[in-house]
């Protein structure tokens, strides 16, 4: 198993400088694959898909603010889309490239479409995993039952086992592949093992969940780059209208379904680094 380069980069918000972490694998001069992890997930979650891919491509994950390596926020209020989009931009001016492939899983995601709309982006191809322009109820109260908990084990084997509960909707793994989702999402942190990550994600959050979801759809209809869409089959997230929705508007998508997964595929298991690796090419 290869290793990344890990770094950081200084990013601004009001409430002054953060730093925000980052790992980066293959050549400087191939092409650059920006991946983007979910709402309380971290950038090491695409070390099986950048280890496959790192002798073609320059692979940078990041982790968002308040996850993983990267600094906690001054203001919870900062766990909030429009810094993540700040802070996505200025790890692009520090990665100095004229175009990129961005890679999103769920919020990820909506980052990614949020900048692909932008007038003057880097965005070549927008690959989105699981998310689209409208976020289904159901799931957003799922996923608002666990955030922002600041649970605490014994040992890493019992913060592993926690974990495979709540993530049972990313479908079936084996124990090698379930250690990429752990390993660097069970951590010991001032003696205790804990998830990496800010609990104070939570509270932004659960006040966005109260209020009627913003629609994505003119953000959406404003990019003009190829877009494919990675859907799990029983996803509460991303339905099956709007993902075919995608596929009638704005840059018209292409969808691939993984079947026997809900919200959202790992990008893990070797088919579905397979299904990343067609839509690179595509």
């Amino acid at each position: 198993m290869s290793e990344p380069k890990l770094r950081h980069v200084t990013c601004a918000s009001p409430k002054g400088l953060h730093r925000i972490g980052y790992a980066e694998w293959g050549r400087r001069d191939a092409p650059l694959l920006l991946c983007v992890h979910g709402l309380t997930r971290n950038g090491r979650d695409f070390d099986a898909l950048a280890e496959r891919l790192a002798d073609r491509y320059r692979v940078v994950c990041p982790d968002m603010l308040g996850r993983g390596t990267s600094d906690r926020a001054a203001d919870p209020a900062l766990y909030a889309v429009p810094q993540y989009i700040a802070d996505c931009i200025t790890l692009i001016a520090r990665l100095d490239v004229e175009e990129l492939t961005w890679l999103g899983t769920s919020m990820g995601g909506v980052i990614g479409m949020a900048v692909a709309a932008m007038p003057g982006n880097a965005v070549r191809r927008l690959i989105l995993n699981d998310i689209g322009p409208e976020v289904g109820q159901v799931g957003i109260g799922r996923i608002g039952g666990d955030i922002g908990d600041d649970p605490t084990f014994a040992s890493f084997e019992e913060g592993e086992r926690e974990l495979r509960g709540r993530m049972s909707e990313f479908g079936p793994h084996n124990d090698e592949q379930f250690r990429y989702l752990s390993r660097h999402y069970v951590v010991q942190r001032d003696g205790r093992w804990t998830f990496h990550y800010d609990p104070g994600i939570g509270a932004g959050f659960r006040a966005a969940a109260g209020q009627p979801a913003p629609s994505l759809w003119p953000f959406y209809e404003a990019i003009r780059c190829p877009v494919r869409v990675i859907r799990g089959a029983s996803s509460d997230i991303l339905s099956e209208q709007t993902a075919l929705e995608m596929t009638r508007r704005g840059p018209k998508a292409r969808v691939e379904v993984v079947p026997g997964v809900g919200h959202a595929p790992s990008l893990i298991p070797a088919e579905q680094i397979d299904l990343v690796e067609r839509m690179l090419a595509d």
